[in-house]
């Protein structure tokens, strides 16, 4: 029997975020798609066992759960300076950076490992992390570039970025992700149950993300207070603030009326399925992305899309969203303003935008994806 070891570690985290919604589609597909004679483990570091019984569950078909000795935390720095934790050999895959990168001999050993860059943001916004979370992802991919034998990204635009860095040669795989499984809407009436108490609004501008600088959502708010912008509401899925930034102050700031600007927090993903479904306009400013799953979310909804022309969005998108450009940036939220505007304000647009969306989210499949890295690890 053929083992695929992936590292699943993310999904035990206190908040799995994007990785961890990455990890969990991408690790049930690959048991899903096995081909014959093959498996998929999974590795996590030192957790209750509870922890580990819904992490089984979460992952129904995993072969086997190696579980290392030692807490994430001393695992994370025994990773980061290559003190080996064994972990059984043969093909390992990681859905991040959080990885075993060690001296291997892939040819007469046959173990490998595949570790997943998401994005360049260490080294071009250096300032929405932490100095150890910079200084550990730098860290890591020197590991990679010493020892990894295949390094995924998602977009081509990423691994472009990339080789500004480093020179990982043909290592490079592209492979993107897709629309979560559980995004869906329910019945009709659990639809219209989840819009009363959620108080959406008949229209909406909706947006994804946080205050941080990379993400725009500063900018997006001081467009829509400019003359002229839609007098739609923004609904903002994400957390309320960011340091000592807060969403509303800065809407008030802007001169928003009270009531213009709501924060709905981080939703489930059926609260999030309608959110999206029912918003007229989805904007997503962010200056500097990976891949950009949300606007694949949307479109996946018929949710007419705005989005910066950050490389990885523009890829992503494939034209079927309103791109705007990012250049002088005392001028973007002007942009954007008038972007939402030729949307909202144009219902055949809005329409034929509605449908490029759907048709262009149908490109993307997790089971495609975890294909790719079962194609991947046999071409090592």
């Amino acid at each position: 029997m053929t083992t695929l070891r992936v590292v699943v570690d993310q999904l035990a985290a206190r908040v799995p975020g994007g990785i961890g919604r990455y990890t969990r589609e991408l690790t049930q597909q690959l048991i899903v798609t096995a081909p014959d004679g093959c498996e998929v483990e999974g590795i996590v570091s030192a957790h209750p066992d509870d922890t580990y019984e819904q992490l089984e569950r979460m992952l129904p078909g995993l072969a086997h759960l190696y579980k290392a000795p030692i807490g994430r935390r001393e695992l994370s720095r025994a990773w980061q300076y290559g003190l080996g934790i064994p972990l059984g050999g043969g093909m390992i895959h990681a859905p991040s950076l959080f990885a075993p990168l060690r001296r291997h001999d892939r040819v007469n050993d046959n173990e490998q490992i595949a570790v997943t860059i998401h994005d360049v943001v260490p080294w071009t916004h250096p300032e929405t992390l932490t100095p150890h979370g910079v200084a550990w992802h730098k860290a890591m991919v020197k590991r990679a570039r010493k020892h990894a034998d295949a390094i995924v990204v998602p977009t081509h635009a990423v691994a472009t970025q990339l080789a500004e860095y480093y020179d990982f040669g043909d290592r490079v795989r592209v492979i993107g992700g897709a629309v979560g499984s559980g995004l869906v809407l329910g019945a009709e009436a659990d639809v219209r149950e989840r819009s009363e108490r959620l108080e959406l609004p008949p229209e909406y501008i909706l947006t994804v993300g946080t205050l941080e600088p990379r993400k725009g959502l500063a900018s997006l708010i001081a467009g829509l207070a400019l003359p002229g912008a839609p007098e739609l509401p923004l609904l903002v899925v994400g957390p309320p603030g960011w340091g000592e930034l807060d969403v509303l102050a800065v809407a008030e700031e802007e001169g928003l009326e009270d009531g213009r600007v709501r924060v709905l927090g981080f939703l489930s993903d059926a609260d999030l399925a309608v959110v999206l479904s029912k918003a007229t306009v989805f904007v997503y400013p962010s200056l500097a992305e990976g891949f950009g799953l949300p606007i694949i979310e949307a479109f996946n909804f018929g949710t007419p899309v705005v989005h910066s022309d950050d490389p990885a969005l523009l890829e992503v998108s494939g034209g079927s969203g309103v791109a705007v450009e990012r250049a002088n940036q005392k001028e973007y939220p002007a942009r954007l303003a008038e972007a939402i505007a030729s949307v909202v304000g144009d219902t055949e647009r809005s329409r034929r935008l509605s449908q490029y969306g759907i048709d262009r989210a149908n490109a993307f499949s997790w089971r495609d994806s975890a294909e790719r890295v079962w194609q991947l690890h046999a071409d090592l």
